[in-house]
């Protein structure tokens, strides 16, 4: 038993060593790693402290009884040292330099001699595979030890430049795991960060738990939030967001570019601004500024996450503070839609929204403008300004010109200070505030709604926002009034050119025909329109209908008509004018179409006129000139224009 004992004993102390020595060897690992091919190019500063090592730990004696080279793979000398002659330098120098390319060719051991002087050259291996990175070479005066002692010295430099390596290995490692420890501690406190601040749901609180967080990340900072929101703030680090000199101010750039934005000033302070932006907008910008030493690029990121999560934070507070007005305003908007709804006539619905509108906001004056697209002009169809009614303003004038040109909801302070445009209806109503919205139709400006007040500063930012939402409900009912309007027009137009119909053109020709002195008749046919669909497909043939039928739109006066006279012929008509004029037109339509079409398509075209001194003056022989010059067109080639004569 005792034997068993100690035989059991002697068993447990040789796998304590064999784990021991595992564990040693498992904490050397990195004696494995090895350059590779991506580390080549920077090799020469390992290689030449590491011949400065070897040169350190080598035997003085050694030294003085010849030199040493080293050479990269590259037959870049690396350094010479030793003790011959110095008159021998150049000799030694050649020597080398021979022997260096030599070994580069062979891969091998080589030898020379030169008068008195014994060279060899040894290539270095590395350790991970058979294969050289660099020479290693001892010249000298006696034969006998230069081959061993080339050998010998070429090991140690071996051994020096792999403890160089391990060493910057190492370091890389120890860099490389700090910035892992150092991104890791970021992360944590970015995630409470983020944490404390979508627990706030009142604005104030959002905004002073941004600001804490910021100076505890960065301690030795000042910080800074400018919003572009009104919000009354106790907190003297908030600020309003004024737009000065724009092209110089880092804040003002920062908020228009919607991008993080730097610079180091004379002072050598560090001054970043970044947008705090939610998911609907930009509400400020977070401005910081710091010691330039203390700044690291690399924190630019977790300044980043921090302004997006307070823009997103400040979003969710701002709207939960809203939540009760919100509501108050959808039961309002819910109620003007269902009576905006009960009526289809235009001119009841503008007076009941004016009068609405003056209530809602508890305004002085509104007043209510209608595009009309053939005028181009904005008309006044309601309002409580009587001097107003009726008025008719250019989509360039004051107020109406810019939501016109924007699209977007306006709101004045005071127009008194801040003038931007002339309004005649805030001159004749002595009004200072002001907000404003496009009544949109299909994404185009249909109409512009103004509510203004006598006071300075009277509506909100919320009020800017409830006239936006009421103007969506306000167009929609004046889409659907307008619905029976475009019923009829539909009637008298094309659906896939957009022309007139082939109808209302004959009727419109019958009515010019009784009170002008004459007009002219232009016959379009699209040349081997069928080789076009059953090339390309009755997709593609649709669309050059459209194309040219938008070409001929835009070739004529806003009094011509034209149609979609049947298939691929379109016709217009031209009240007033001659033969001569209409051929000049009818050129214009026939290069256009062969320059702008995809793919590319040419026209015929056939011109007729009548004048009141036409025995037969009538639709009827008017299309048929003009259908006879077409057949002469298409006669003579296609892409040309011919003129019908009178029988």
């Amino acid at each position: 038993m005792a034997d068993y004992n100690e035989n059991h004993s002697l068993q447990d102390e040789s796998a304590a060593a064999a784990h021991l020595e595992v564990e040693m060897n498992s904490s050397i690992w990195f004696e494995e790693e090895d350059m590779t091919s991506a580390d080549e190019p920077y090799l020469a500063p390992i290689l030449s402290d590491s011949f400065a090592l070897w040169h350190k730990e080598t035997d003085k004696l050694l030294l003085a009884e010849g030199s040493f080279a080293l050479y990269d793979w590259s037959l870049k000398s690396i350094g010479i040292v030793g003790g011959l002659n110095k008159s021998e330098t150049a000799v030694v120098q050649d020597l080398t330099d021979r022997l260096a390319a030599a070994v580069q060719q062979s891969g091998s051991i080589e030898t020379e001699s030169l008068g008195s002087l014994y060279a060899s050259a040894v290539p270095v291996m590395k350790r991970s595979e058979e294969r050289p990175f660099c020479v290693f070479i001892h010249v000298s005066t006696a034969a006998d030890p230069s081959q061993s002692v080339a050998k010998l010295s070429a090991l140690h430099f071996r051994s020096c430049f792999y403890r160089r390596f391990e060493q910057l290995y190492v370091k890389d490692l120890l860099l490389q795991q700090q910035r892992t420890e150092k991104e890791l501690n970021r992360r944590d406190a970015l995630f409470g960060v983020a944490k404390q601040l979508y627990d706030q749901t009142d604005v104030t609180s959002v905004l002073s738990q941004m600001l804490m967080s910021l100076e505890k990340l960065y301690p030795t900072s000042e910080v800074h939030l400018y919003l572009s929101q009104d919000h009354l703030n106790g907190d003297p680090r908030v600020k309003p967001l004024v737009f000065k000199n724009t092209a110089h101010d880092l804040i003002a750039k920062a908020f228009l570019e919607g991008r993080p934005v730097n610079e180091l000033d004379r002072n050598g302070m560090m001054r970043i601004a970044m947008p705090m932006t939610g998911k609907q907008a930009a509400y400020g910008v977070l401005f910081i500024t710091m010691e330039a030493q203390r700044w690291d690029v690399s924190d630019l990121p977790a300044f980043l996450l921090v302004a997006d999560t307070a823009g997103s934070a400040f979003e969710n507070a701002k709207l939960y503070e809203q939540s009760n007005l919100l509501i108050n305003e959808l039961r309002l908007i819910n109620e003007l839609a269902k009576r905006l709804n009960q009526s289809l006539r235009l001119k009841e619905i503008f007076q009941f929204v004016t009068k609405e509108l003056l209530n809602i906001f508890e305004a002085d004056f509104c007043c209510v403008l209608q595009l009309n697209k053939e005028k181009n002009q904005f008309i006044v169809m309601s309002s409580n300004v009587p001097d107003m009614s009726s008025e008719q303003f250019s989509p360039e004038y004051g107020f109406c010109g810019i939501v016109h040109r924007t699209k977007e909801p306006l709101i004045i302070s005071d127009y008194w200070n801040t003038r931007v445009v002339t309004s005649k209806l805030m001159d004749n109503t002595g009004s200072r505030s002001l907000i404003a919205s496009p009544i949109l139709v299909d994404g185009e400006v249909a109409g512009v709604i103004f509510v203004t007040h006598k006071t300075a500063n009277f509506f909100s930012y919320d009020n800017y926002k409830l006239l936006q939402v009421m103007s969506t409900h306000i167009g929609l009912a004046i889409t659907n009034a307008s619905l029976h309007a475009e019923v009829r027009r539909m009637v008298i137009t094309d659906n896939l050119t957009g022309l007139h119909a082939r109808h209302y053109l004959n009727e419109q020709i019958q009515n010019r025909q009784r009170k002008d002195p004459l007009g002219a008749l232009i016959l379009v046919d699209i040349d081997h329109f069928k080789r076009i669909n059953d090339t390309f497909g009755h997709q593609v043939g649709d669309r050059i209908l459209v194309q040219v039928s938008n070409i001929i739109r835009a070739s004529i006066r806003q009094g011509d008509i034209a149609a979609r006279w049947g298939g691929e012929e379109l016709a217009v008509y031209l009240p007033g004018i001659q033969a001569e004029q209409a051929f000049r037109i009818a050129e214009r339509i026939r290069s256009h179409v062969e320059e702008e079409t995809d793919p590319v398509v040419t026209v015929s075209c056939g011109v007729s006129e009548w004048t009141f001194e036409n025995e037969k003056i009538s639709v009827e022989s008017l299309f048929y000139r003009a259908d006879m010059a077409l057949y002469e067109a298409k006669h003579h080639g296609r892409n040309c224009i011919f003129v019908g004569q009178a029988n």
